[in-house]
């Protein structure tokens, strides 16, 4: 669940506003989400499709794929750079969209480099280091467009919108995001046939290579669309700030905070709640085909159906948290994490028991975990950021996400391969990686109970456009 957060938006979260009032009425609003429908599907090709393809059908060791795609969680920092320059300079008269077009251009780009690659490896080519250079370089591309255009897309959204407008602006965007994890997974999922036997054979790689094209027009579209217009073209230059010291102070912001208990908690606790929920990221699918045998058609789906989950577990908790007082964010993280816990608990037993029928009640589960989590963590996130400094904490939280993902989408793969040279038997070893998981998100939970919200947070309302960070991030 890329989703984002791929870029801390601390180097924004103060832009440079044209005279005119900025305002985004709710058509634009839809109309720039779906950027983010875009940046969902995208993920579930890399994260969902691709990954599966490599590991269970091709039989490529998890370990150096799941390297690669945590690659643009690492490079997740390169954003700050973009949305600095885009803050200090006009490229061709535009300051976001530049940056934002170039990164999309090279996301699209590396995934019609990606798809050639893969239908050649799936045709029996012999594959040597240069055919892994191949891949890497698609992959390093992808990670370094989507580094780049993440937080100026927020940046964007800032610009554009209202400082009443932002809580709507982000919400709908985010919304989008998981729309997109469910639409790719049935969309995607026509394009790769059903058919009998192993799933190698369900397919040729033709099809696969056609996959990955109408994937990449597909996306290439919503995302140049989407921002048609968003941004006034104008050649007047851009004053400069003060980039150092504004980084000094927060640095030192940050280590003042660090003395506090409850932030070092809070930081344990998102930490360990991003690495373990996400250690099924990759392994998912993979799992599906290599325990159960499930067809490549059928596992694409997947995505579909925790995404579908997600939204409704989003949409209800949003609207009973305004309904019920005692229902804090700090809960709805107790909830959510709780809800994940017994997810990987029911992926385990399913593995190691080899029952099929649990696999469909654990996506369920992981659907409904993951939205509940997703608006506790938001919340809680304000909460853990001082007013007047929210950017500098956000920012600081941003990172800690994309981090944390990043660790656990790749350890899920490393954790696979380990378990499988000991044991030799697909059910035990990814039985094990999510026992792994469930185990994590206990400590998560520990840490959760050691954070003090009340006495951290300040007596003032968080400023509403903090919010747009960590939606930003899960792209």
């Amino acid at each position: 669940m890329e989703t984002t957060l791929p870029a801390p938006a601390s180097d924004v979260s103060e832009p440079m506003h044209s005279a005119q009032t900025p305002d985004l009425p709710i058509v634009h609003n839809l109309k720039i989400g779906l950027f983010h429908l875009g940046s969902g599907m995208a993920d579930v090709m890399i994260n969902g499709i691709w990954n599966r393809i490599m590991i269970s059908d091709l039989g490529f060791s998890a370990t150096p794929i799941g390297l690669l795609v945590a690659l643009r969680y690492f490079l997740a920092p390169l954003g700050v750079w973009a949305g600095r320059k885009s803050d200090e300079r006009r490229m061709f008269g535009f300051r976001r969209l530049f940056w934002i077009w170039l990164g999309r251009v090279m996301m699209v780009l590396s995934t019609i480099m990606l798809g050639f690659t893969t239908a050649s490896i799936a045709r029996g080519i012999e594959v040597t280091p240069f055919t892994w250079l191949t891949l890497a370089a698609a992959l390093l591309i992808f990670s370094l467009g989507n580094a780049i255009s993440g937080s100026t897309f927020l940046a964007l959204i800032y610009d554009r919108a209202a400082e009443s407008q932002r809580t709507r602006a982000v919400g709908i965007v985010w919304t989008f995001l998981l729309v997109g994890f469910t639409i790719a997974g049935i969309f995607f999922g026509m394009l790769l046939p059903s058919g009998e036997g192993d799933a190698i054979n369900e397919y040729t790689p033709e099809t696969l290579q056609n996959l990955f094209l109408i994937a990449a027009l597909v996306l290439g579209a919503l995302w140049f669309f989407s921002l048609l217009g968003e941004e006034k073209r104008d050649m007047a230059p851009v004053s400069r700030q003060d980039q150092r010291e504004k980084s000094s102070s927060a640095r030192a912001d940050l280590k003042q905070a660090w003395r506090i208990p409850s932030m070092r908690s809070f930081f344990w606790f998102l930490a360990l709640s991003m690495i373990f929920a996400f250690s099924q990221d990759l392994i998912l699918e993979p799992f599906a085909g290599d325990v159960f045998g499930m067809p490549a058609h059928t596992t694409t789906r997947f995505a579909a159906y925790w995404g579908s989950m997600a939204i409704l577990g989003t949409i209800v908790f949003i609207f009973l948290s305004r309904r019920y007082k005692w229902l804090t964010n700090t809960m709805m993280n107790y909830i959510g994490v709780a809800v994940l816990l017994i997810t990987f608990l029911l992926l385990a037993l399913s593995s190691l028991a080899n029952i099929r029928g649990l696999v469909t009640p654990a996506l369920i589960t992981l659907g409904i975990g993951l939205g509940i989590w997703n608006v506790g963590t938001l919340g809680m996130m304000m909460d853990m950021s001082p007013f007047g400094k929210a950017g500098t904490f956000l920012g600081f939280w941003s990172l800690v996400v994309t981090f944390a993902r990043g660790i656990g989408v790749s350890g899920g793969g490393i954790l696979r391969d380990v378990f499988l040279s000991f044991g030799d038997t697909y059910a035990l070893a990814y039985g094990l990686v999510f026992l792994v998981g469930a185990a994590g998100l206990g400590a998560a939970l520990y840490m959760l109970s050691r954070v003090n919200v009340r006495a951290f947070k300040t007596a003032e309302e968080q400023p509403a456009e903090a919010g747009a960070v960590f939606a930003g991030g899960l792209d």
